[in-house]
């Protein structure tokens, strides 16, 4: 309330254009807009193997991500989104995603995983972070984490899910809903990304959550081969196909093509992420930080 919430803070003095557009379009499923992207995936998968030589492993989901944060610490405003019609500054940088409990057995259910990063963090503490989530998320650590047991109590009484949910969506208008809740649940991050590839389907444009705050959704499809032109020749060529669905409102057109542009460099060439940036930019003087993870 009154500007502040326990995730973010309210953005003053924006251009009156940007701040007239929630007014337009309130819901983000009306200012959602599509974007695709194919990585090179001969690239990725090349330098995926050179460092799997030497010890370490990576995923092209994990070096995405990687991407993500290191475009968030040069453009911050890619980080805002959207309350009750107000423009909010993000005061974390995170990423949420789902994971099969068990890969083997698609059978045996999901479970979410939602991490922060720092914004110095490089490849290696990303893909730490997000292999440390896994682990503490997938089997019996699933089935008796915070949601499902949150989700299990509101089942329990008929007719409680729906005034439980009406109830916190009408508080989060404010910024009063319990901030264990906006902790905890996967609607509050900033880059909601799925792999459909582990599950053997396309990429998706995944529409934008109305409840919670996700400004940006990506979806990574099964590979594909395309018909390129290189050295005068044409071959088959291996893709990685990237649906990428963002919240117009949070930022314009152009500042967006930089954010996104930033990502396709770091997705050309992940080597820059090996090493934390030279500078960061955090958003209307808005600093965070989240502790170092374990060395790899």
């Amino acid at each position: 309330m009154f500007g502040k919430r326990p995730d973010g803070r309210r953005v003053k003095g924006i251009d009156p254009v940007l701040r007239i557009t929630p007014y337009v379009m309130p819901l983000r499923c009306d200012a959602q807009v599509f974007l695709k992207h194919r990585a090179d995936l001969e690239l990725l998968s090349s330098y995926i193997r050179a460092h799997k030589k030497q010890g370490e492993a990576f995923s092209a989901m994990q070096i995405l991500v990687a991407a993500y944060v290191r475009a968030i610490s040069t453009y911050p405003e890619a980080n805002r989104y959207i309350m009750n019609k107000q423009l909010f500054a993000r005061n974390n940088c995170s990423v949420a995603f789902t994971i099969l409990q068990d890969p083997n057995d698609a059978d045996k259910g999901e479970a979410v995983v939602k991490i922060k990063f720092d914004l110095t963090d490089t490849l290696f503490d990303v893909r730490d972070r997000m292999n440390a989530a896994i682990a503490a998320n997938r089997g019996e650590a699933a089935s008796e984490g915070f949601v499902s047991k949150l989700l299990n109590f509101l089942f329990a009484v008929p007719g409680l899910a729906t005034v439980v949910v009406a109830l916190v969506r009408f508080l989060d208008r404010f910024g009063l809903a319990p901030s264990v809740l906006m902790e905890e649940l996967p609607f509050y991050v900033g880059m909601y990304v799925t792999n459909m590839a582990s599950i053997g389907l396309h990429e998706v444009n995944h529409h934008l959550y109305n409840w919670g705050n996700v400004s940006l959704f990506f979806g990574i499809g099964t590979p594909e081969k395309l018909a390129v032109q290189e050295n005068g020749e044409t071959r088959m060529k291996r893709f990685l196909p990237i649906g990428i669905t963002a919240d117009e409102r949070i930022c314009s057109g152009a500042y967006y093509a930089r954010f996104f542009n930033a990502i396709k460099r770091y997705l050309n060439h992940p080597e820059l992420l090996e090493q934390p940036p030279e500078s960061i930019h955090f958003d209307e003087g808005l600093e965070y930080h989240e502790p170092k993870p374990s060395a790899h």
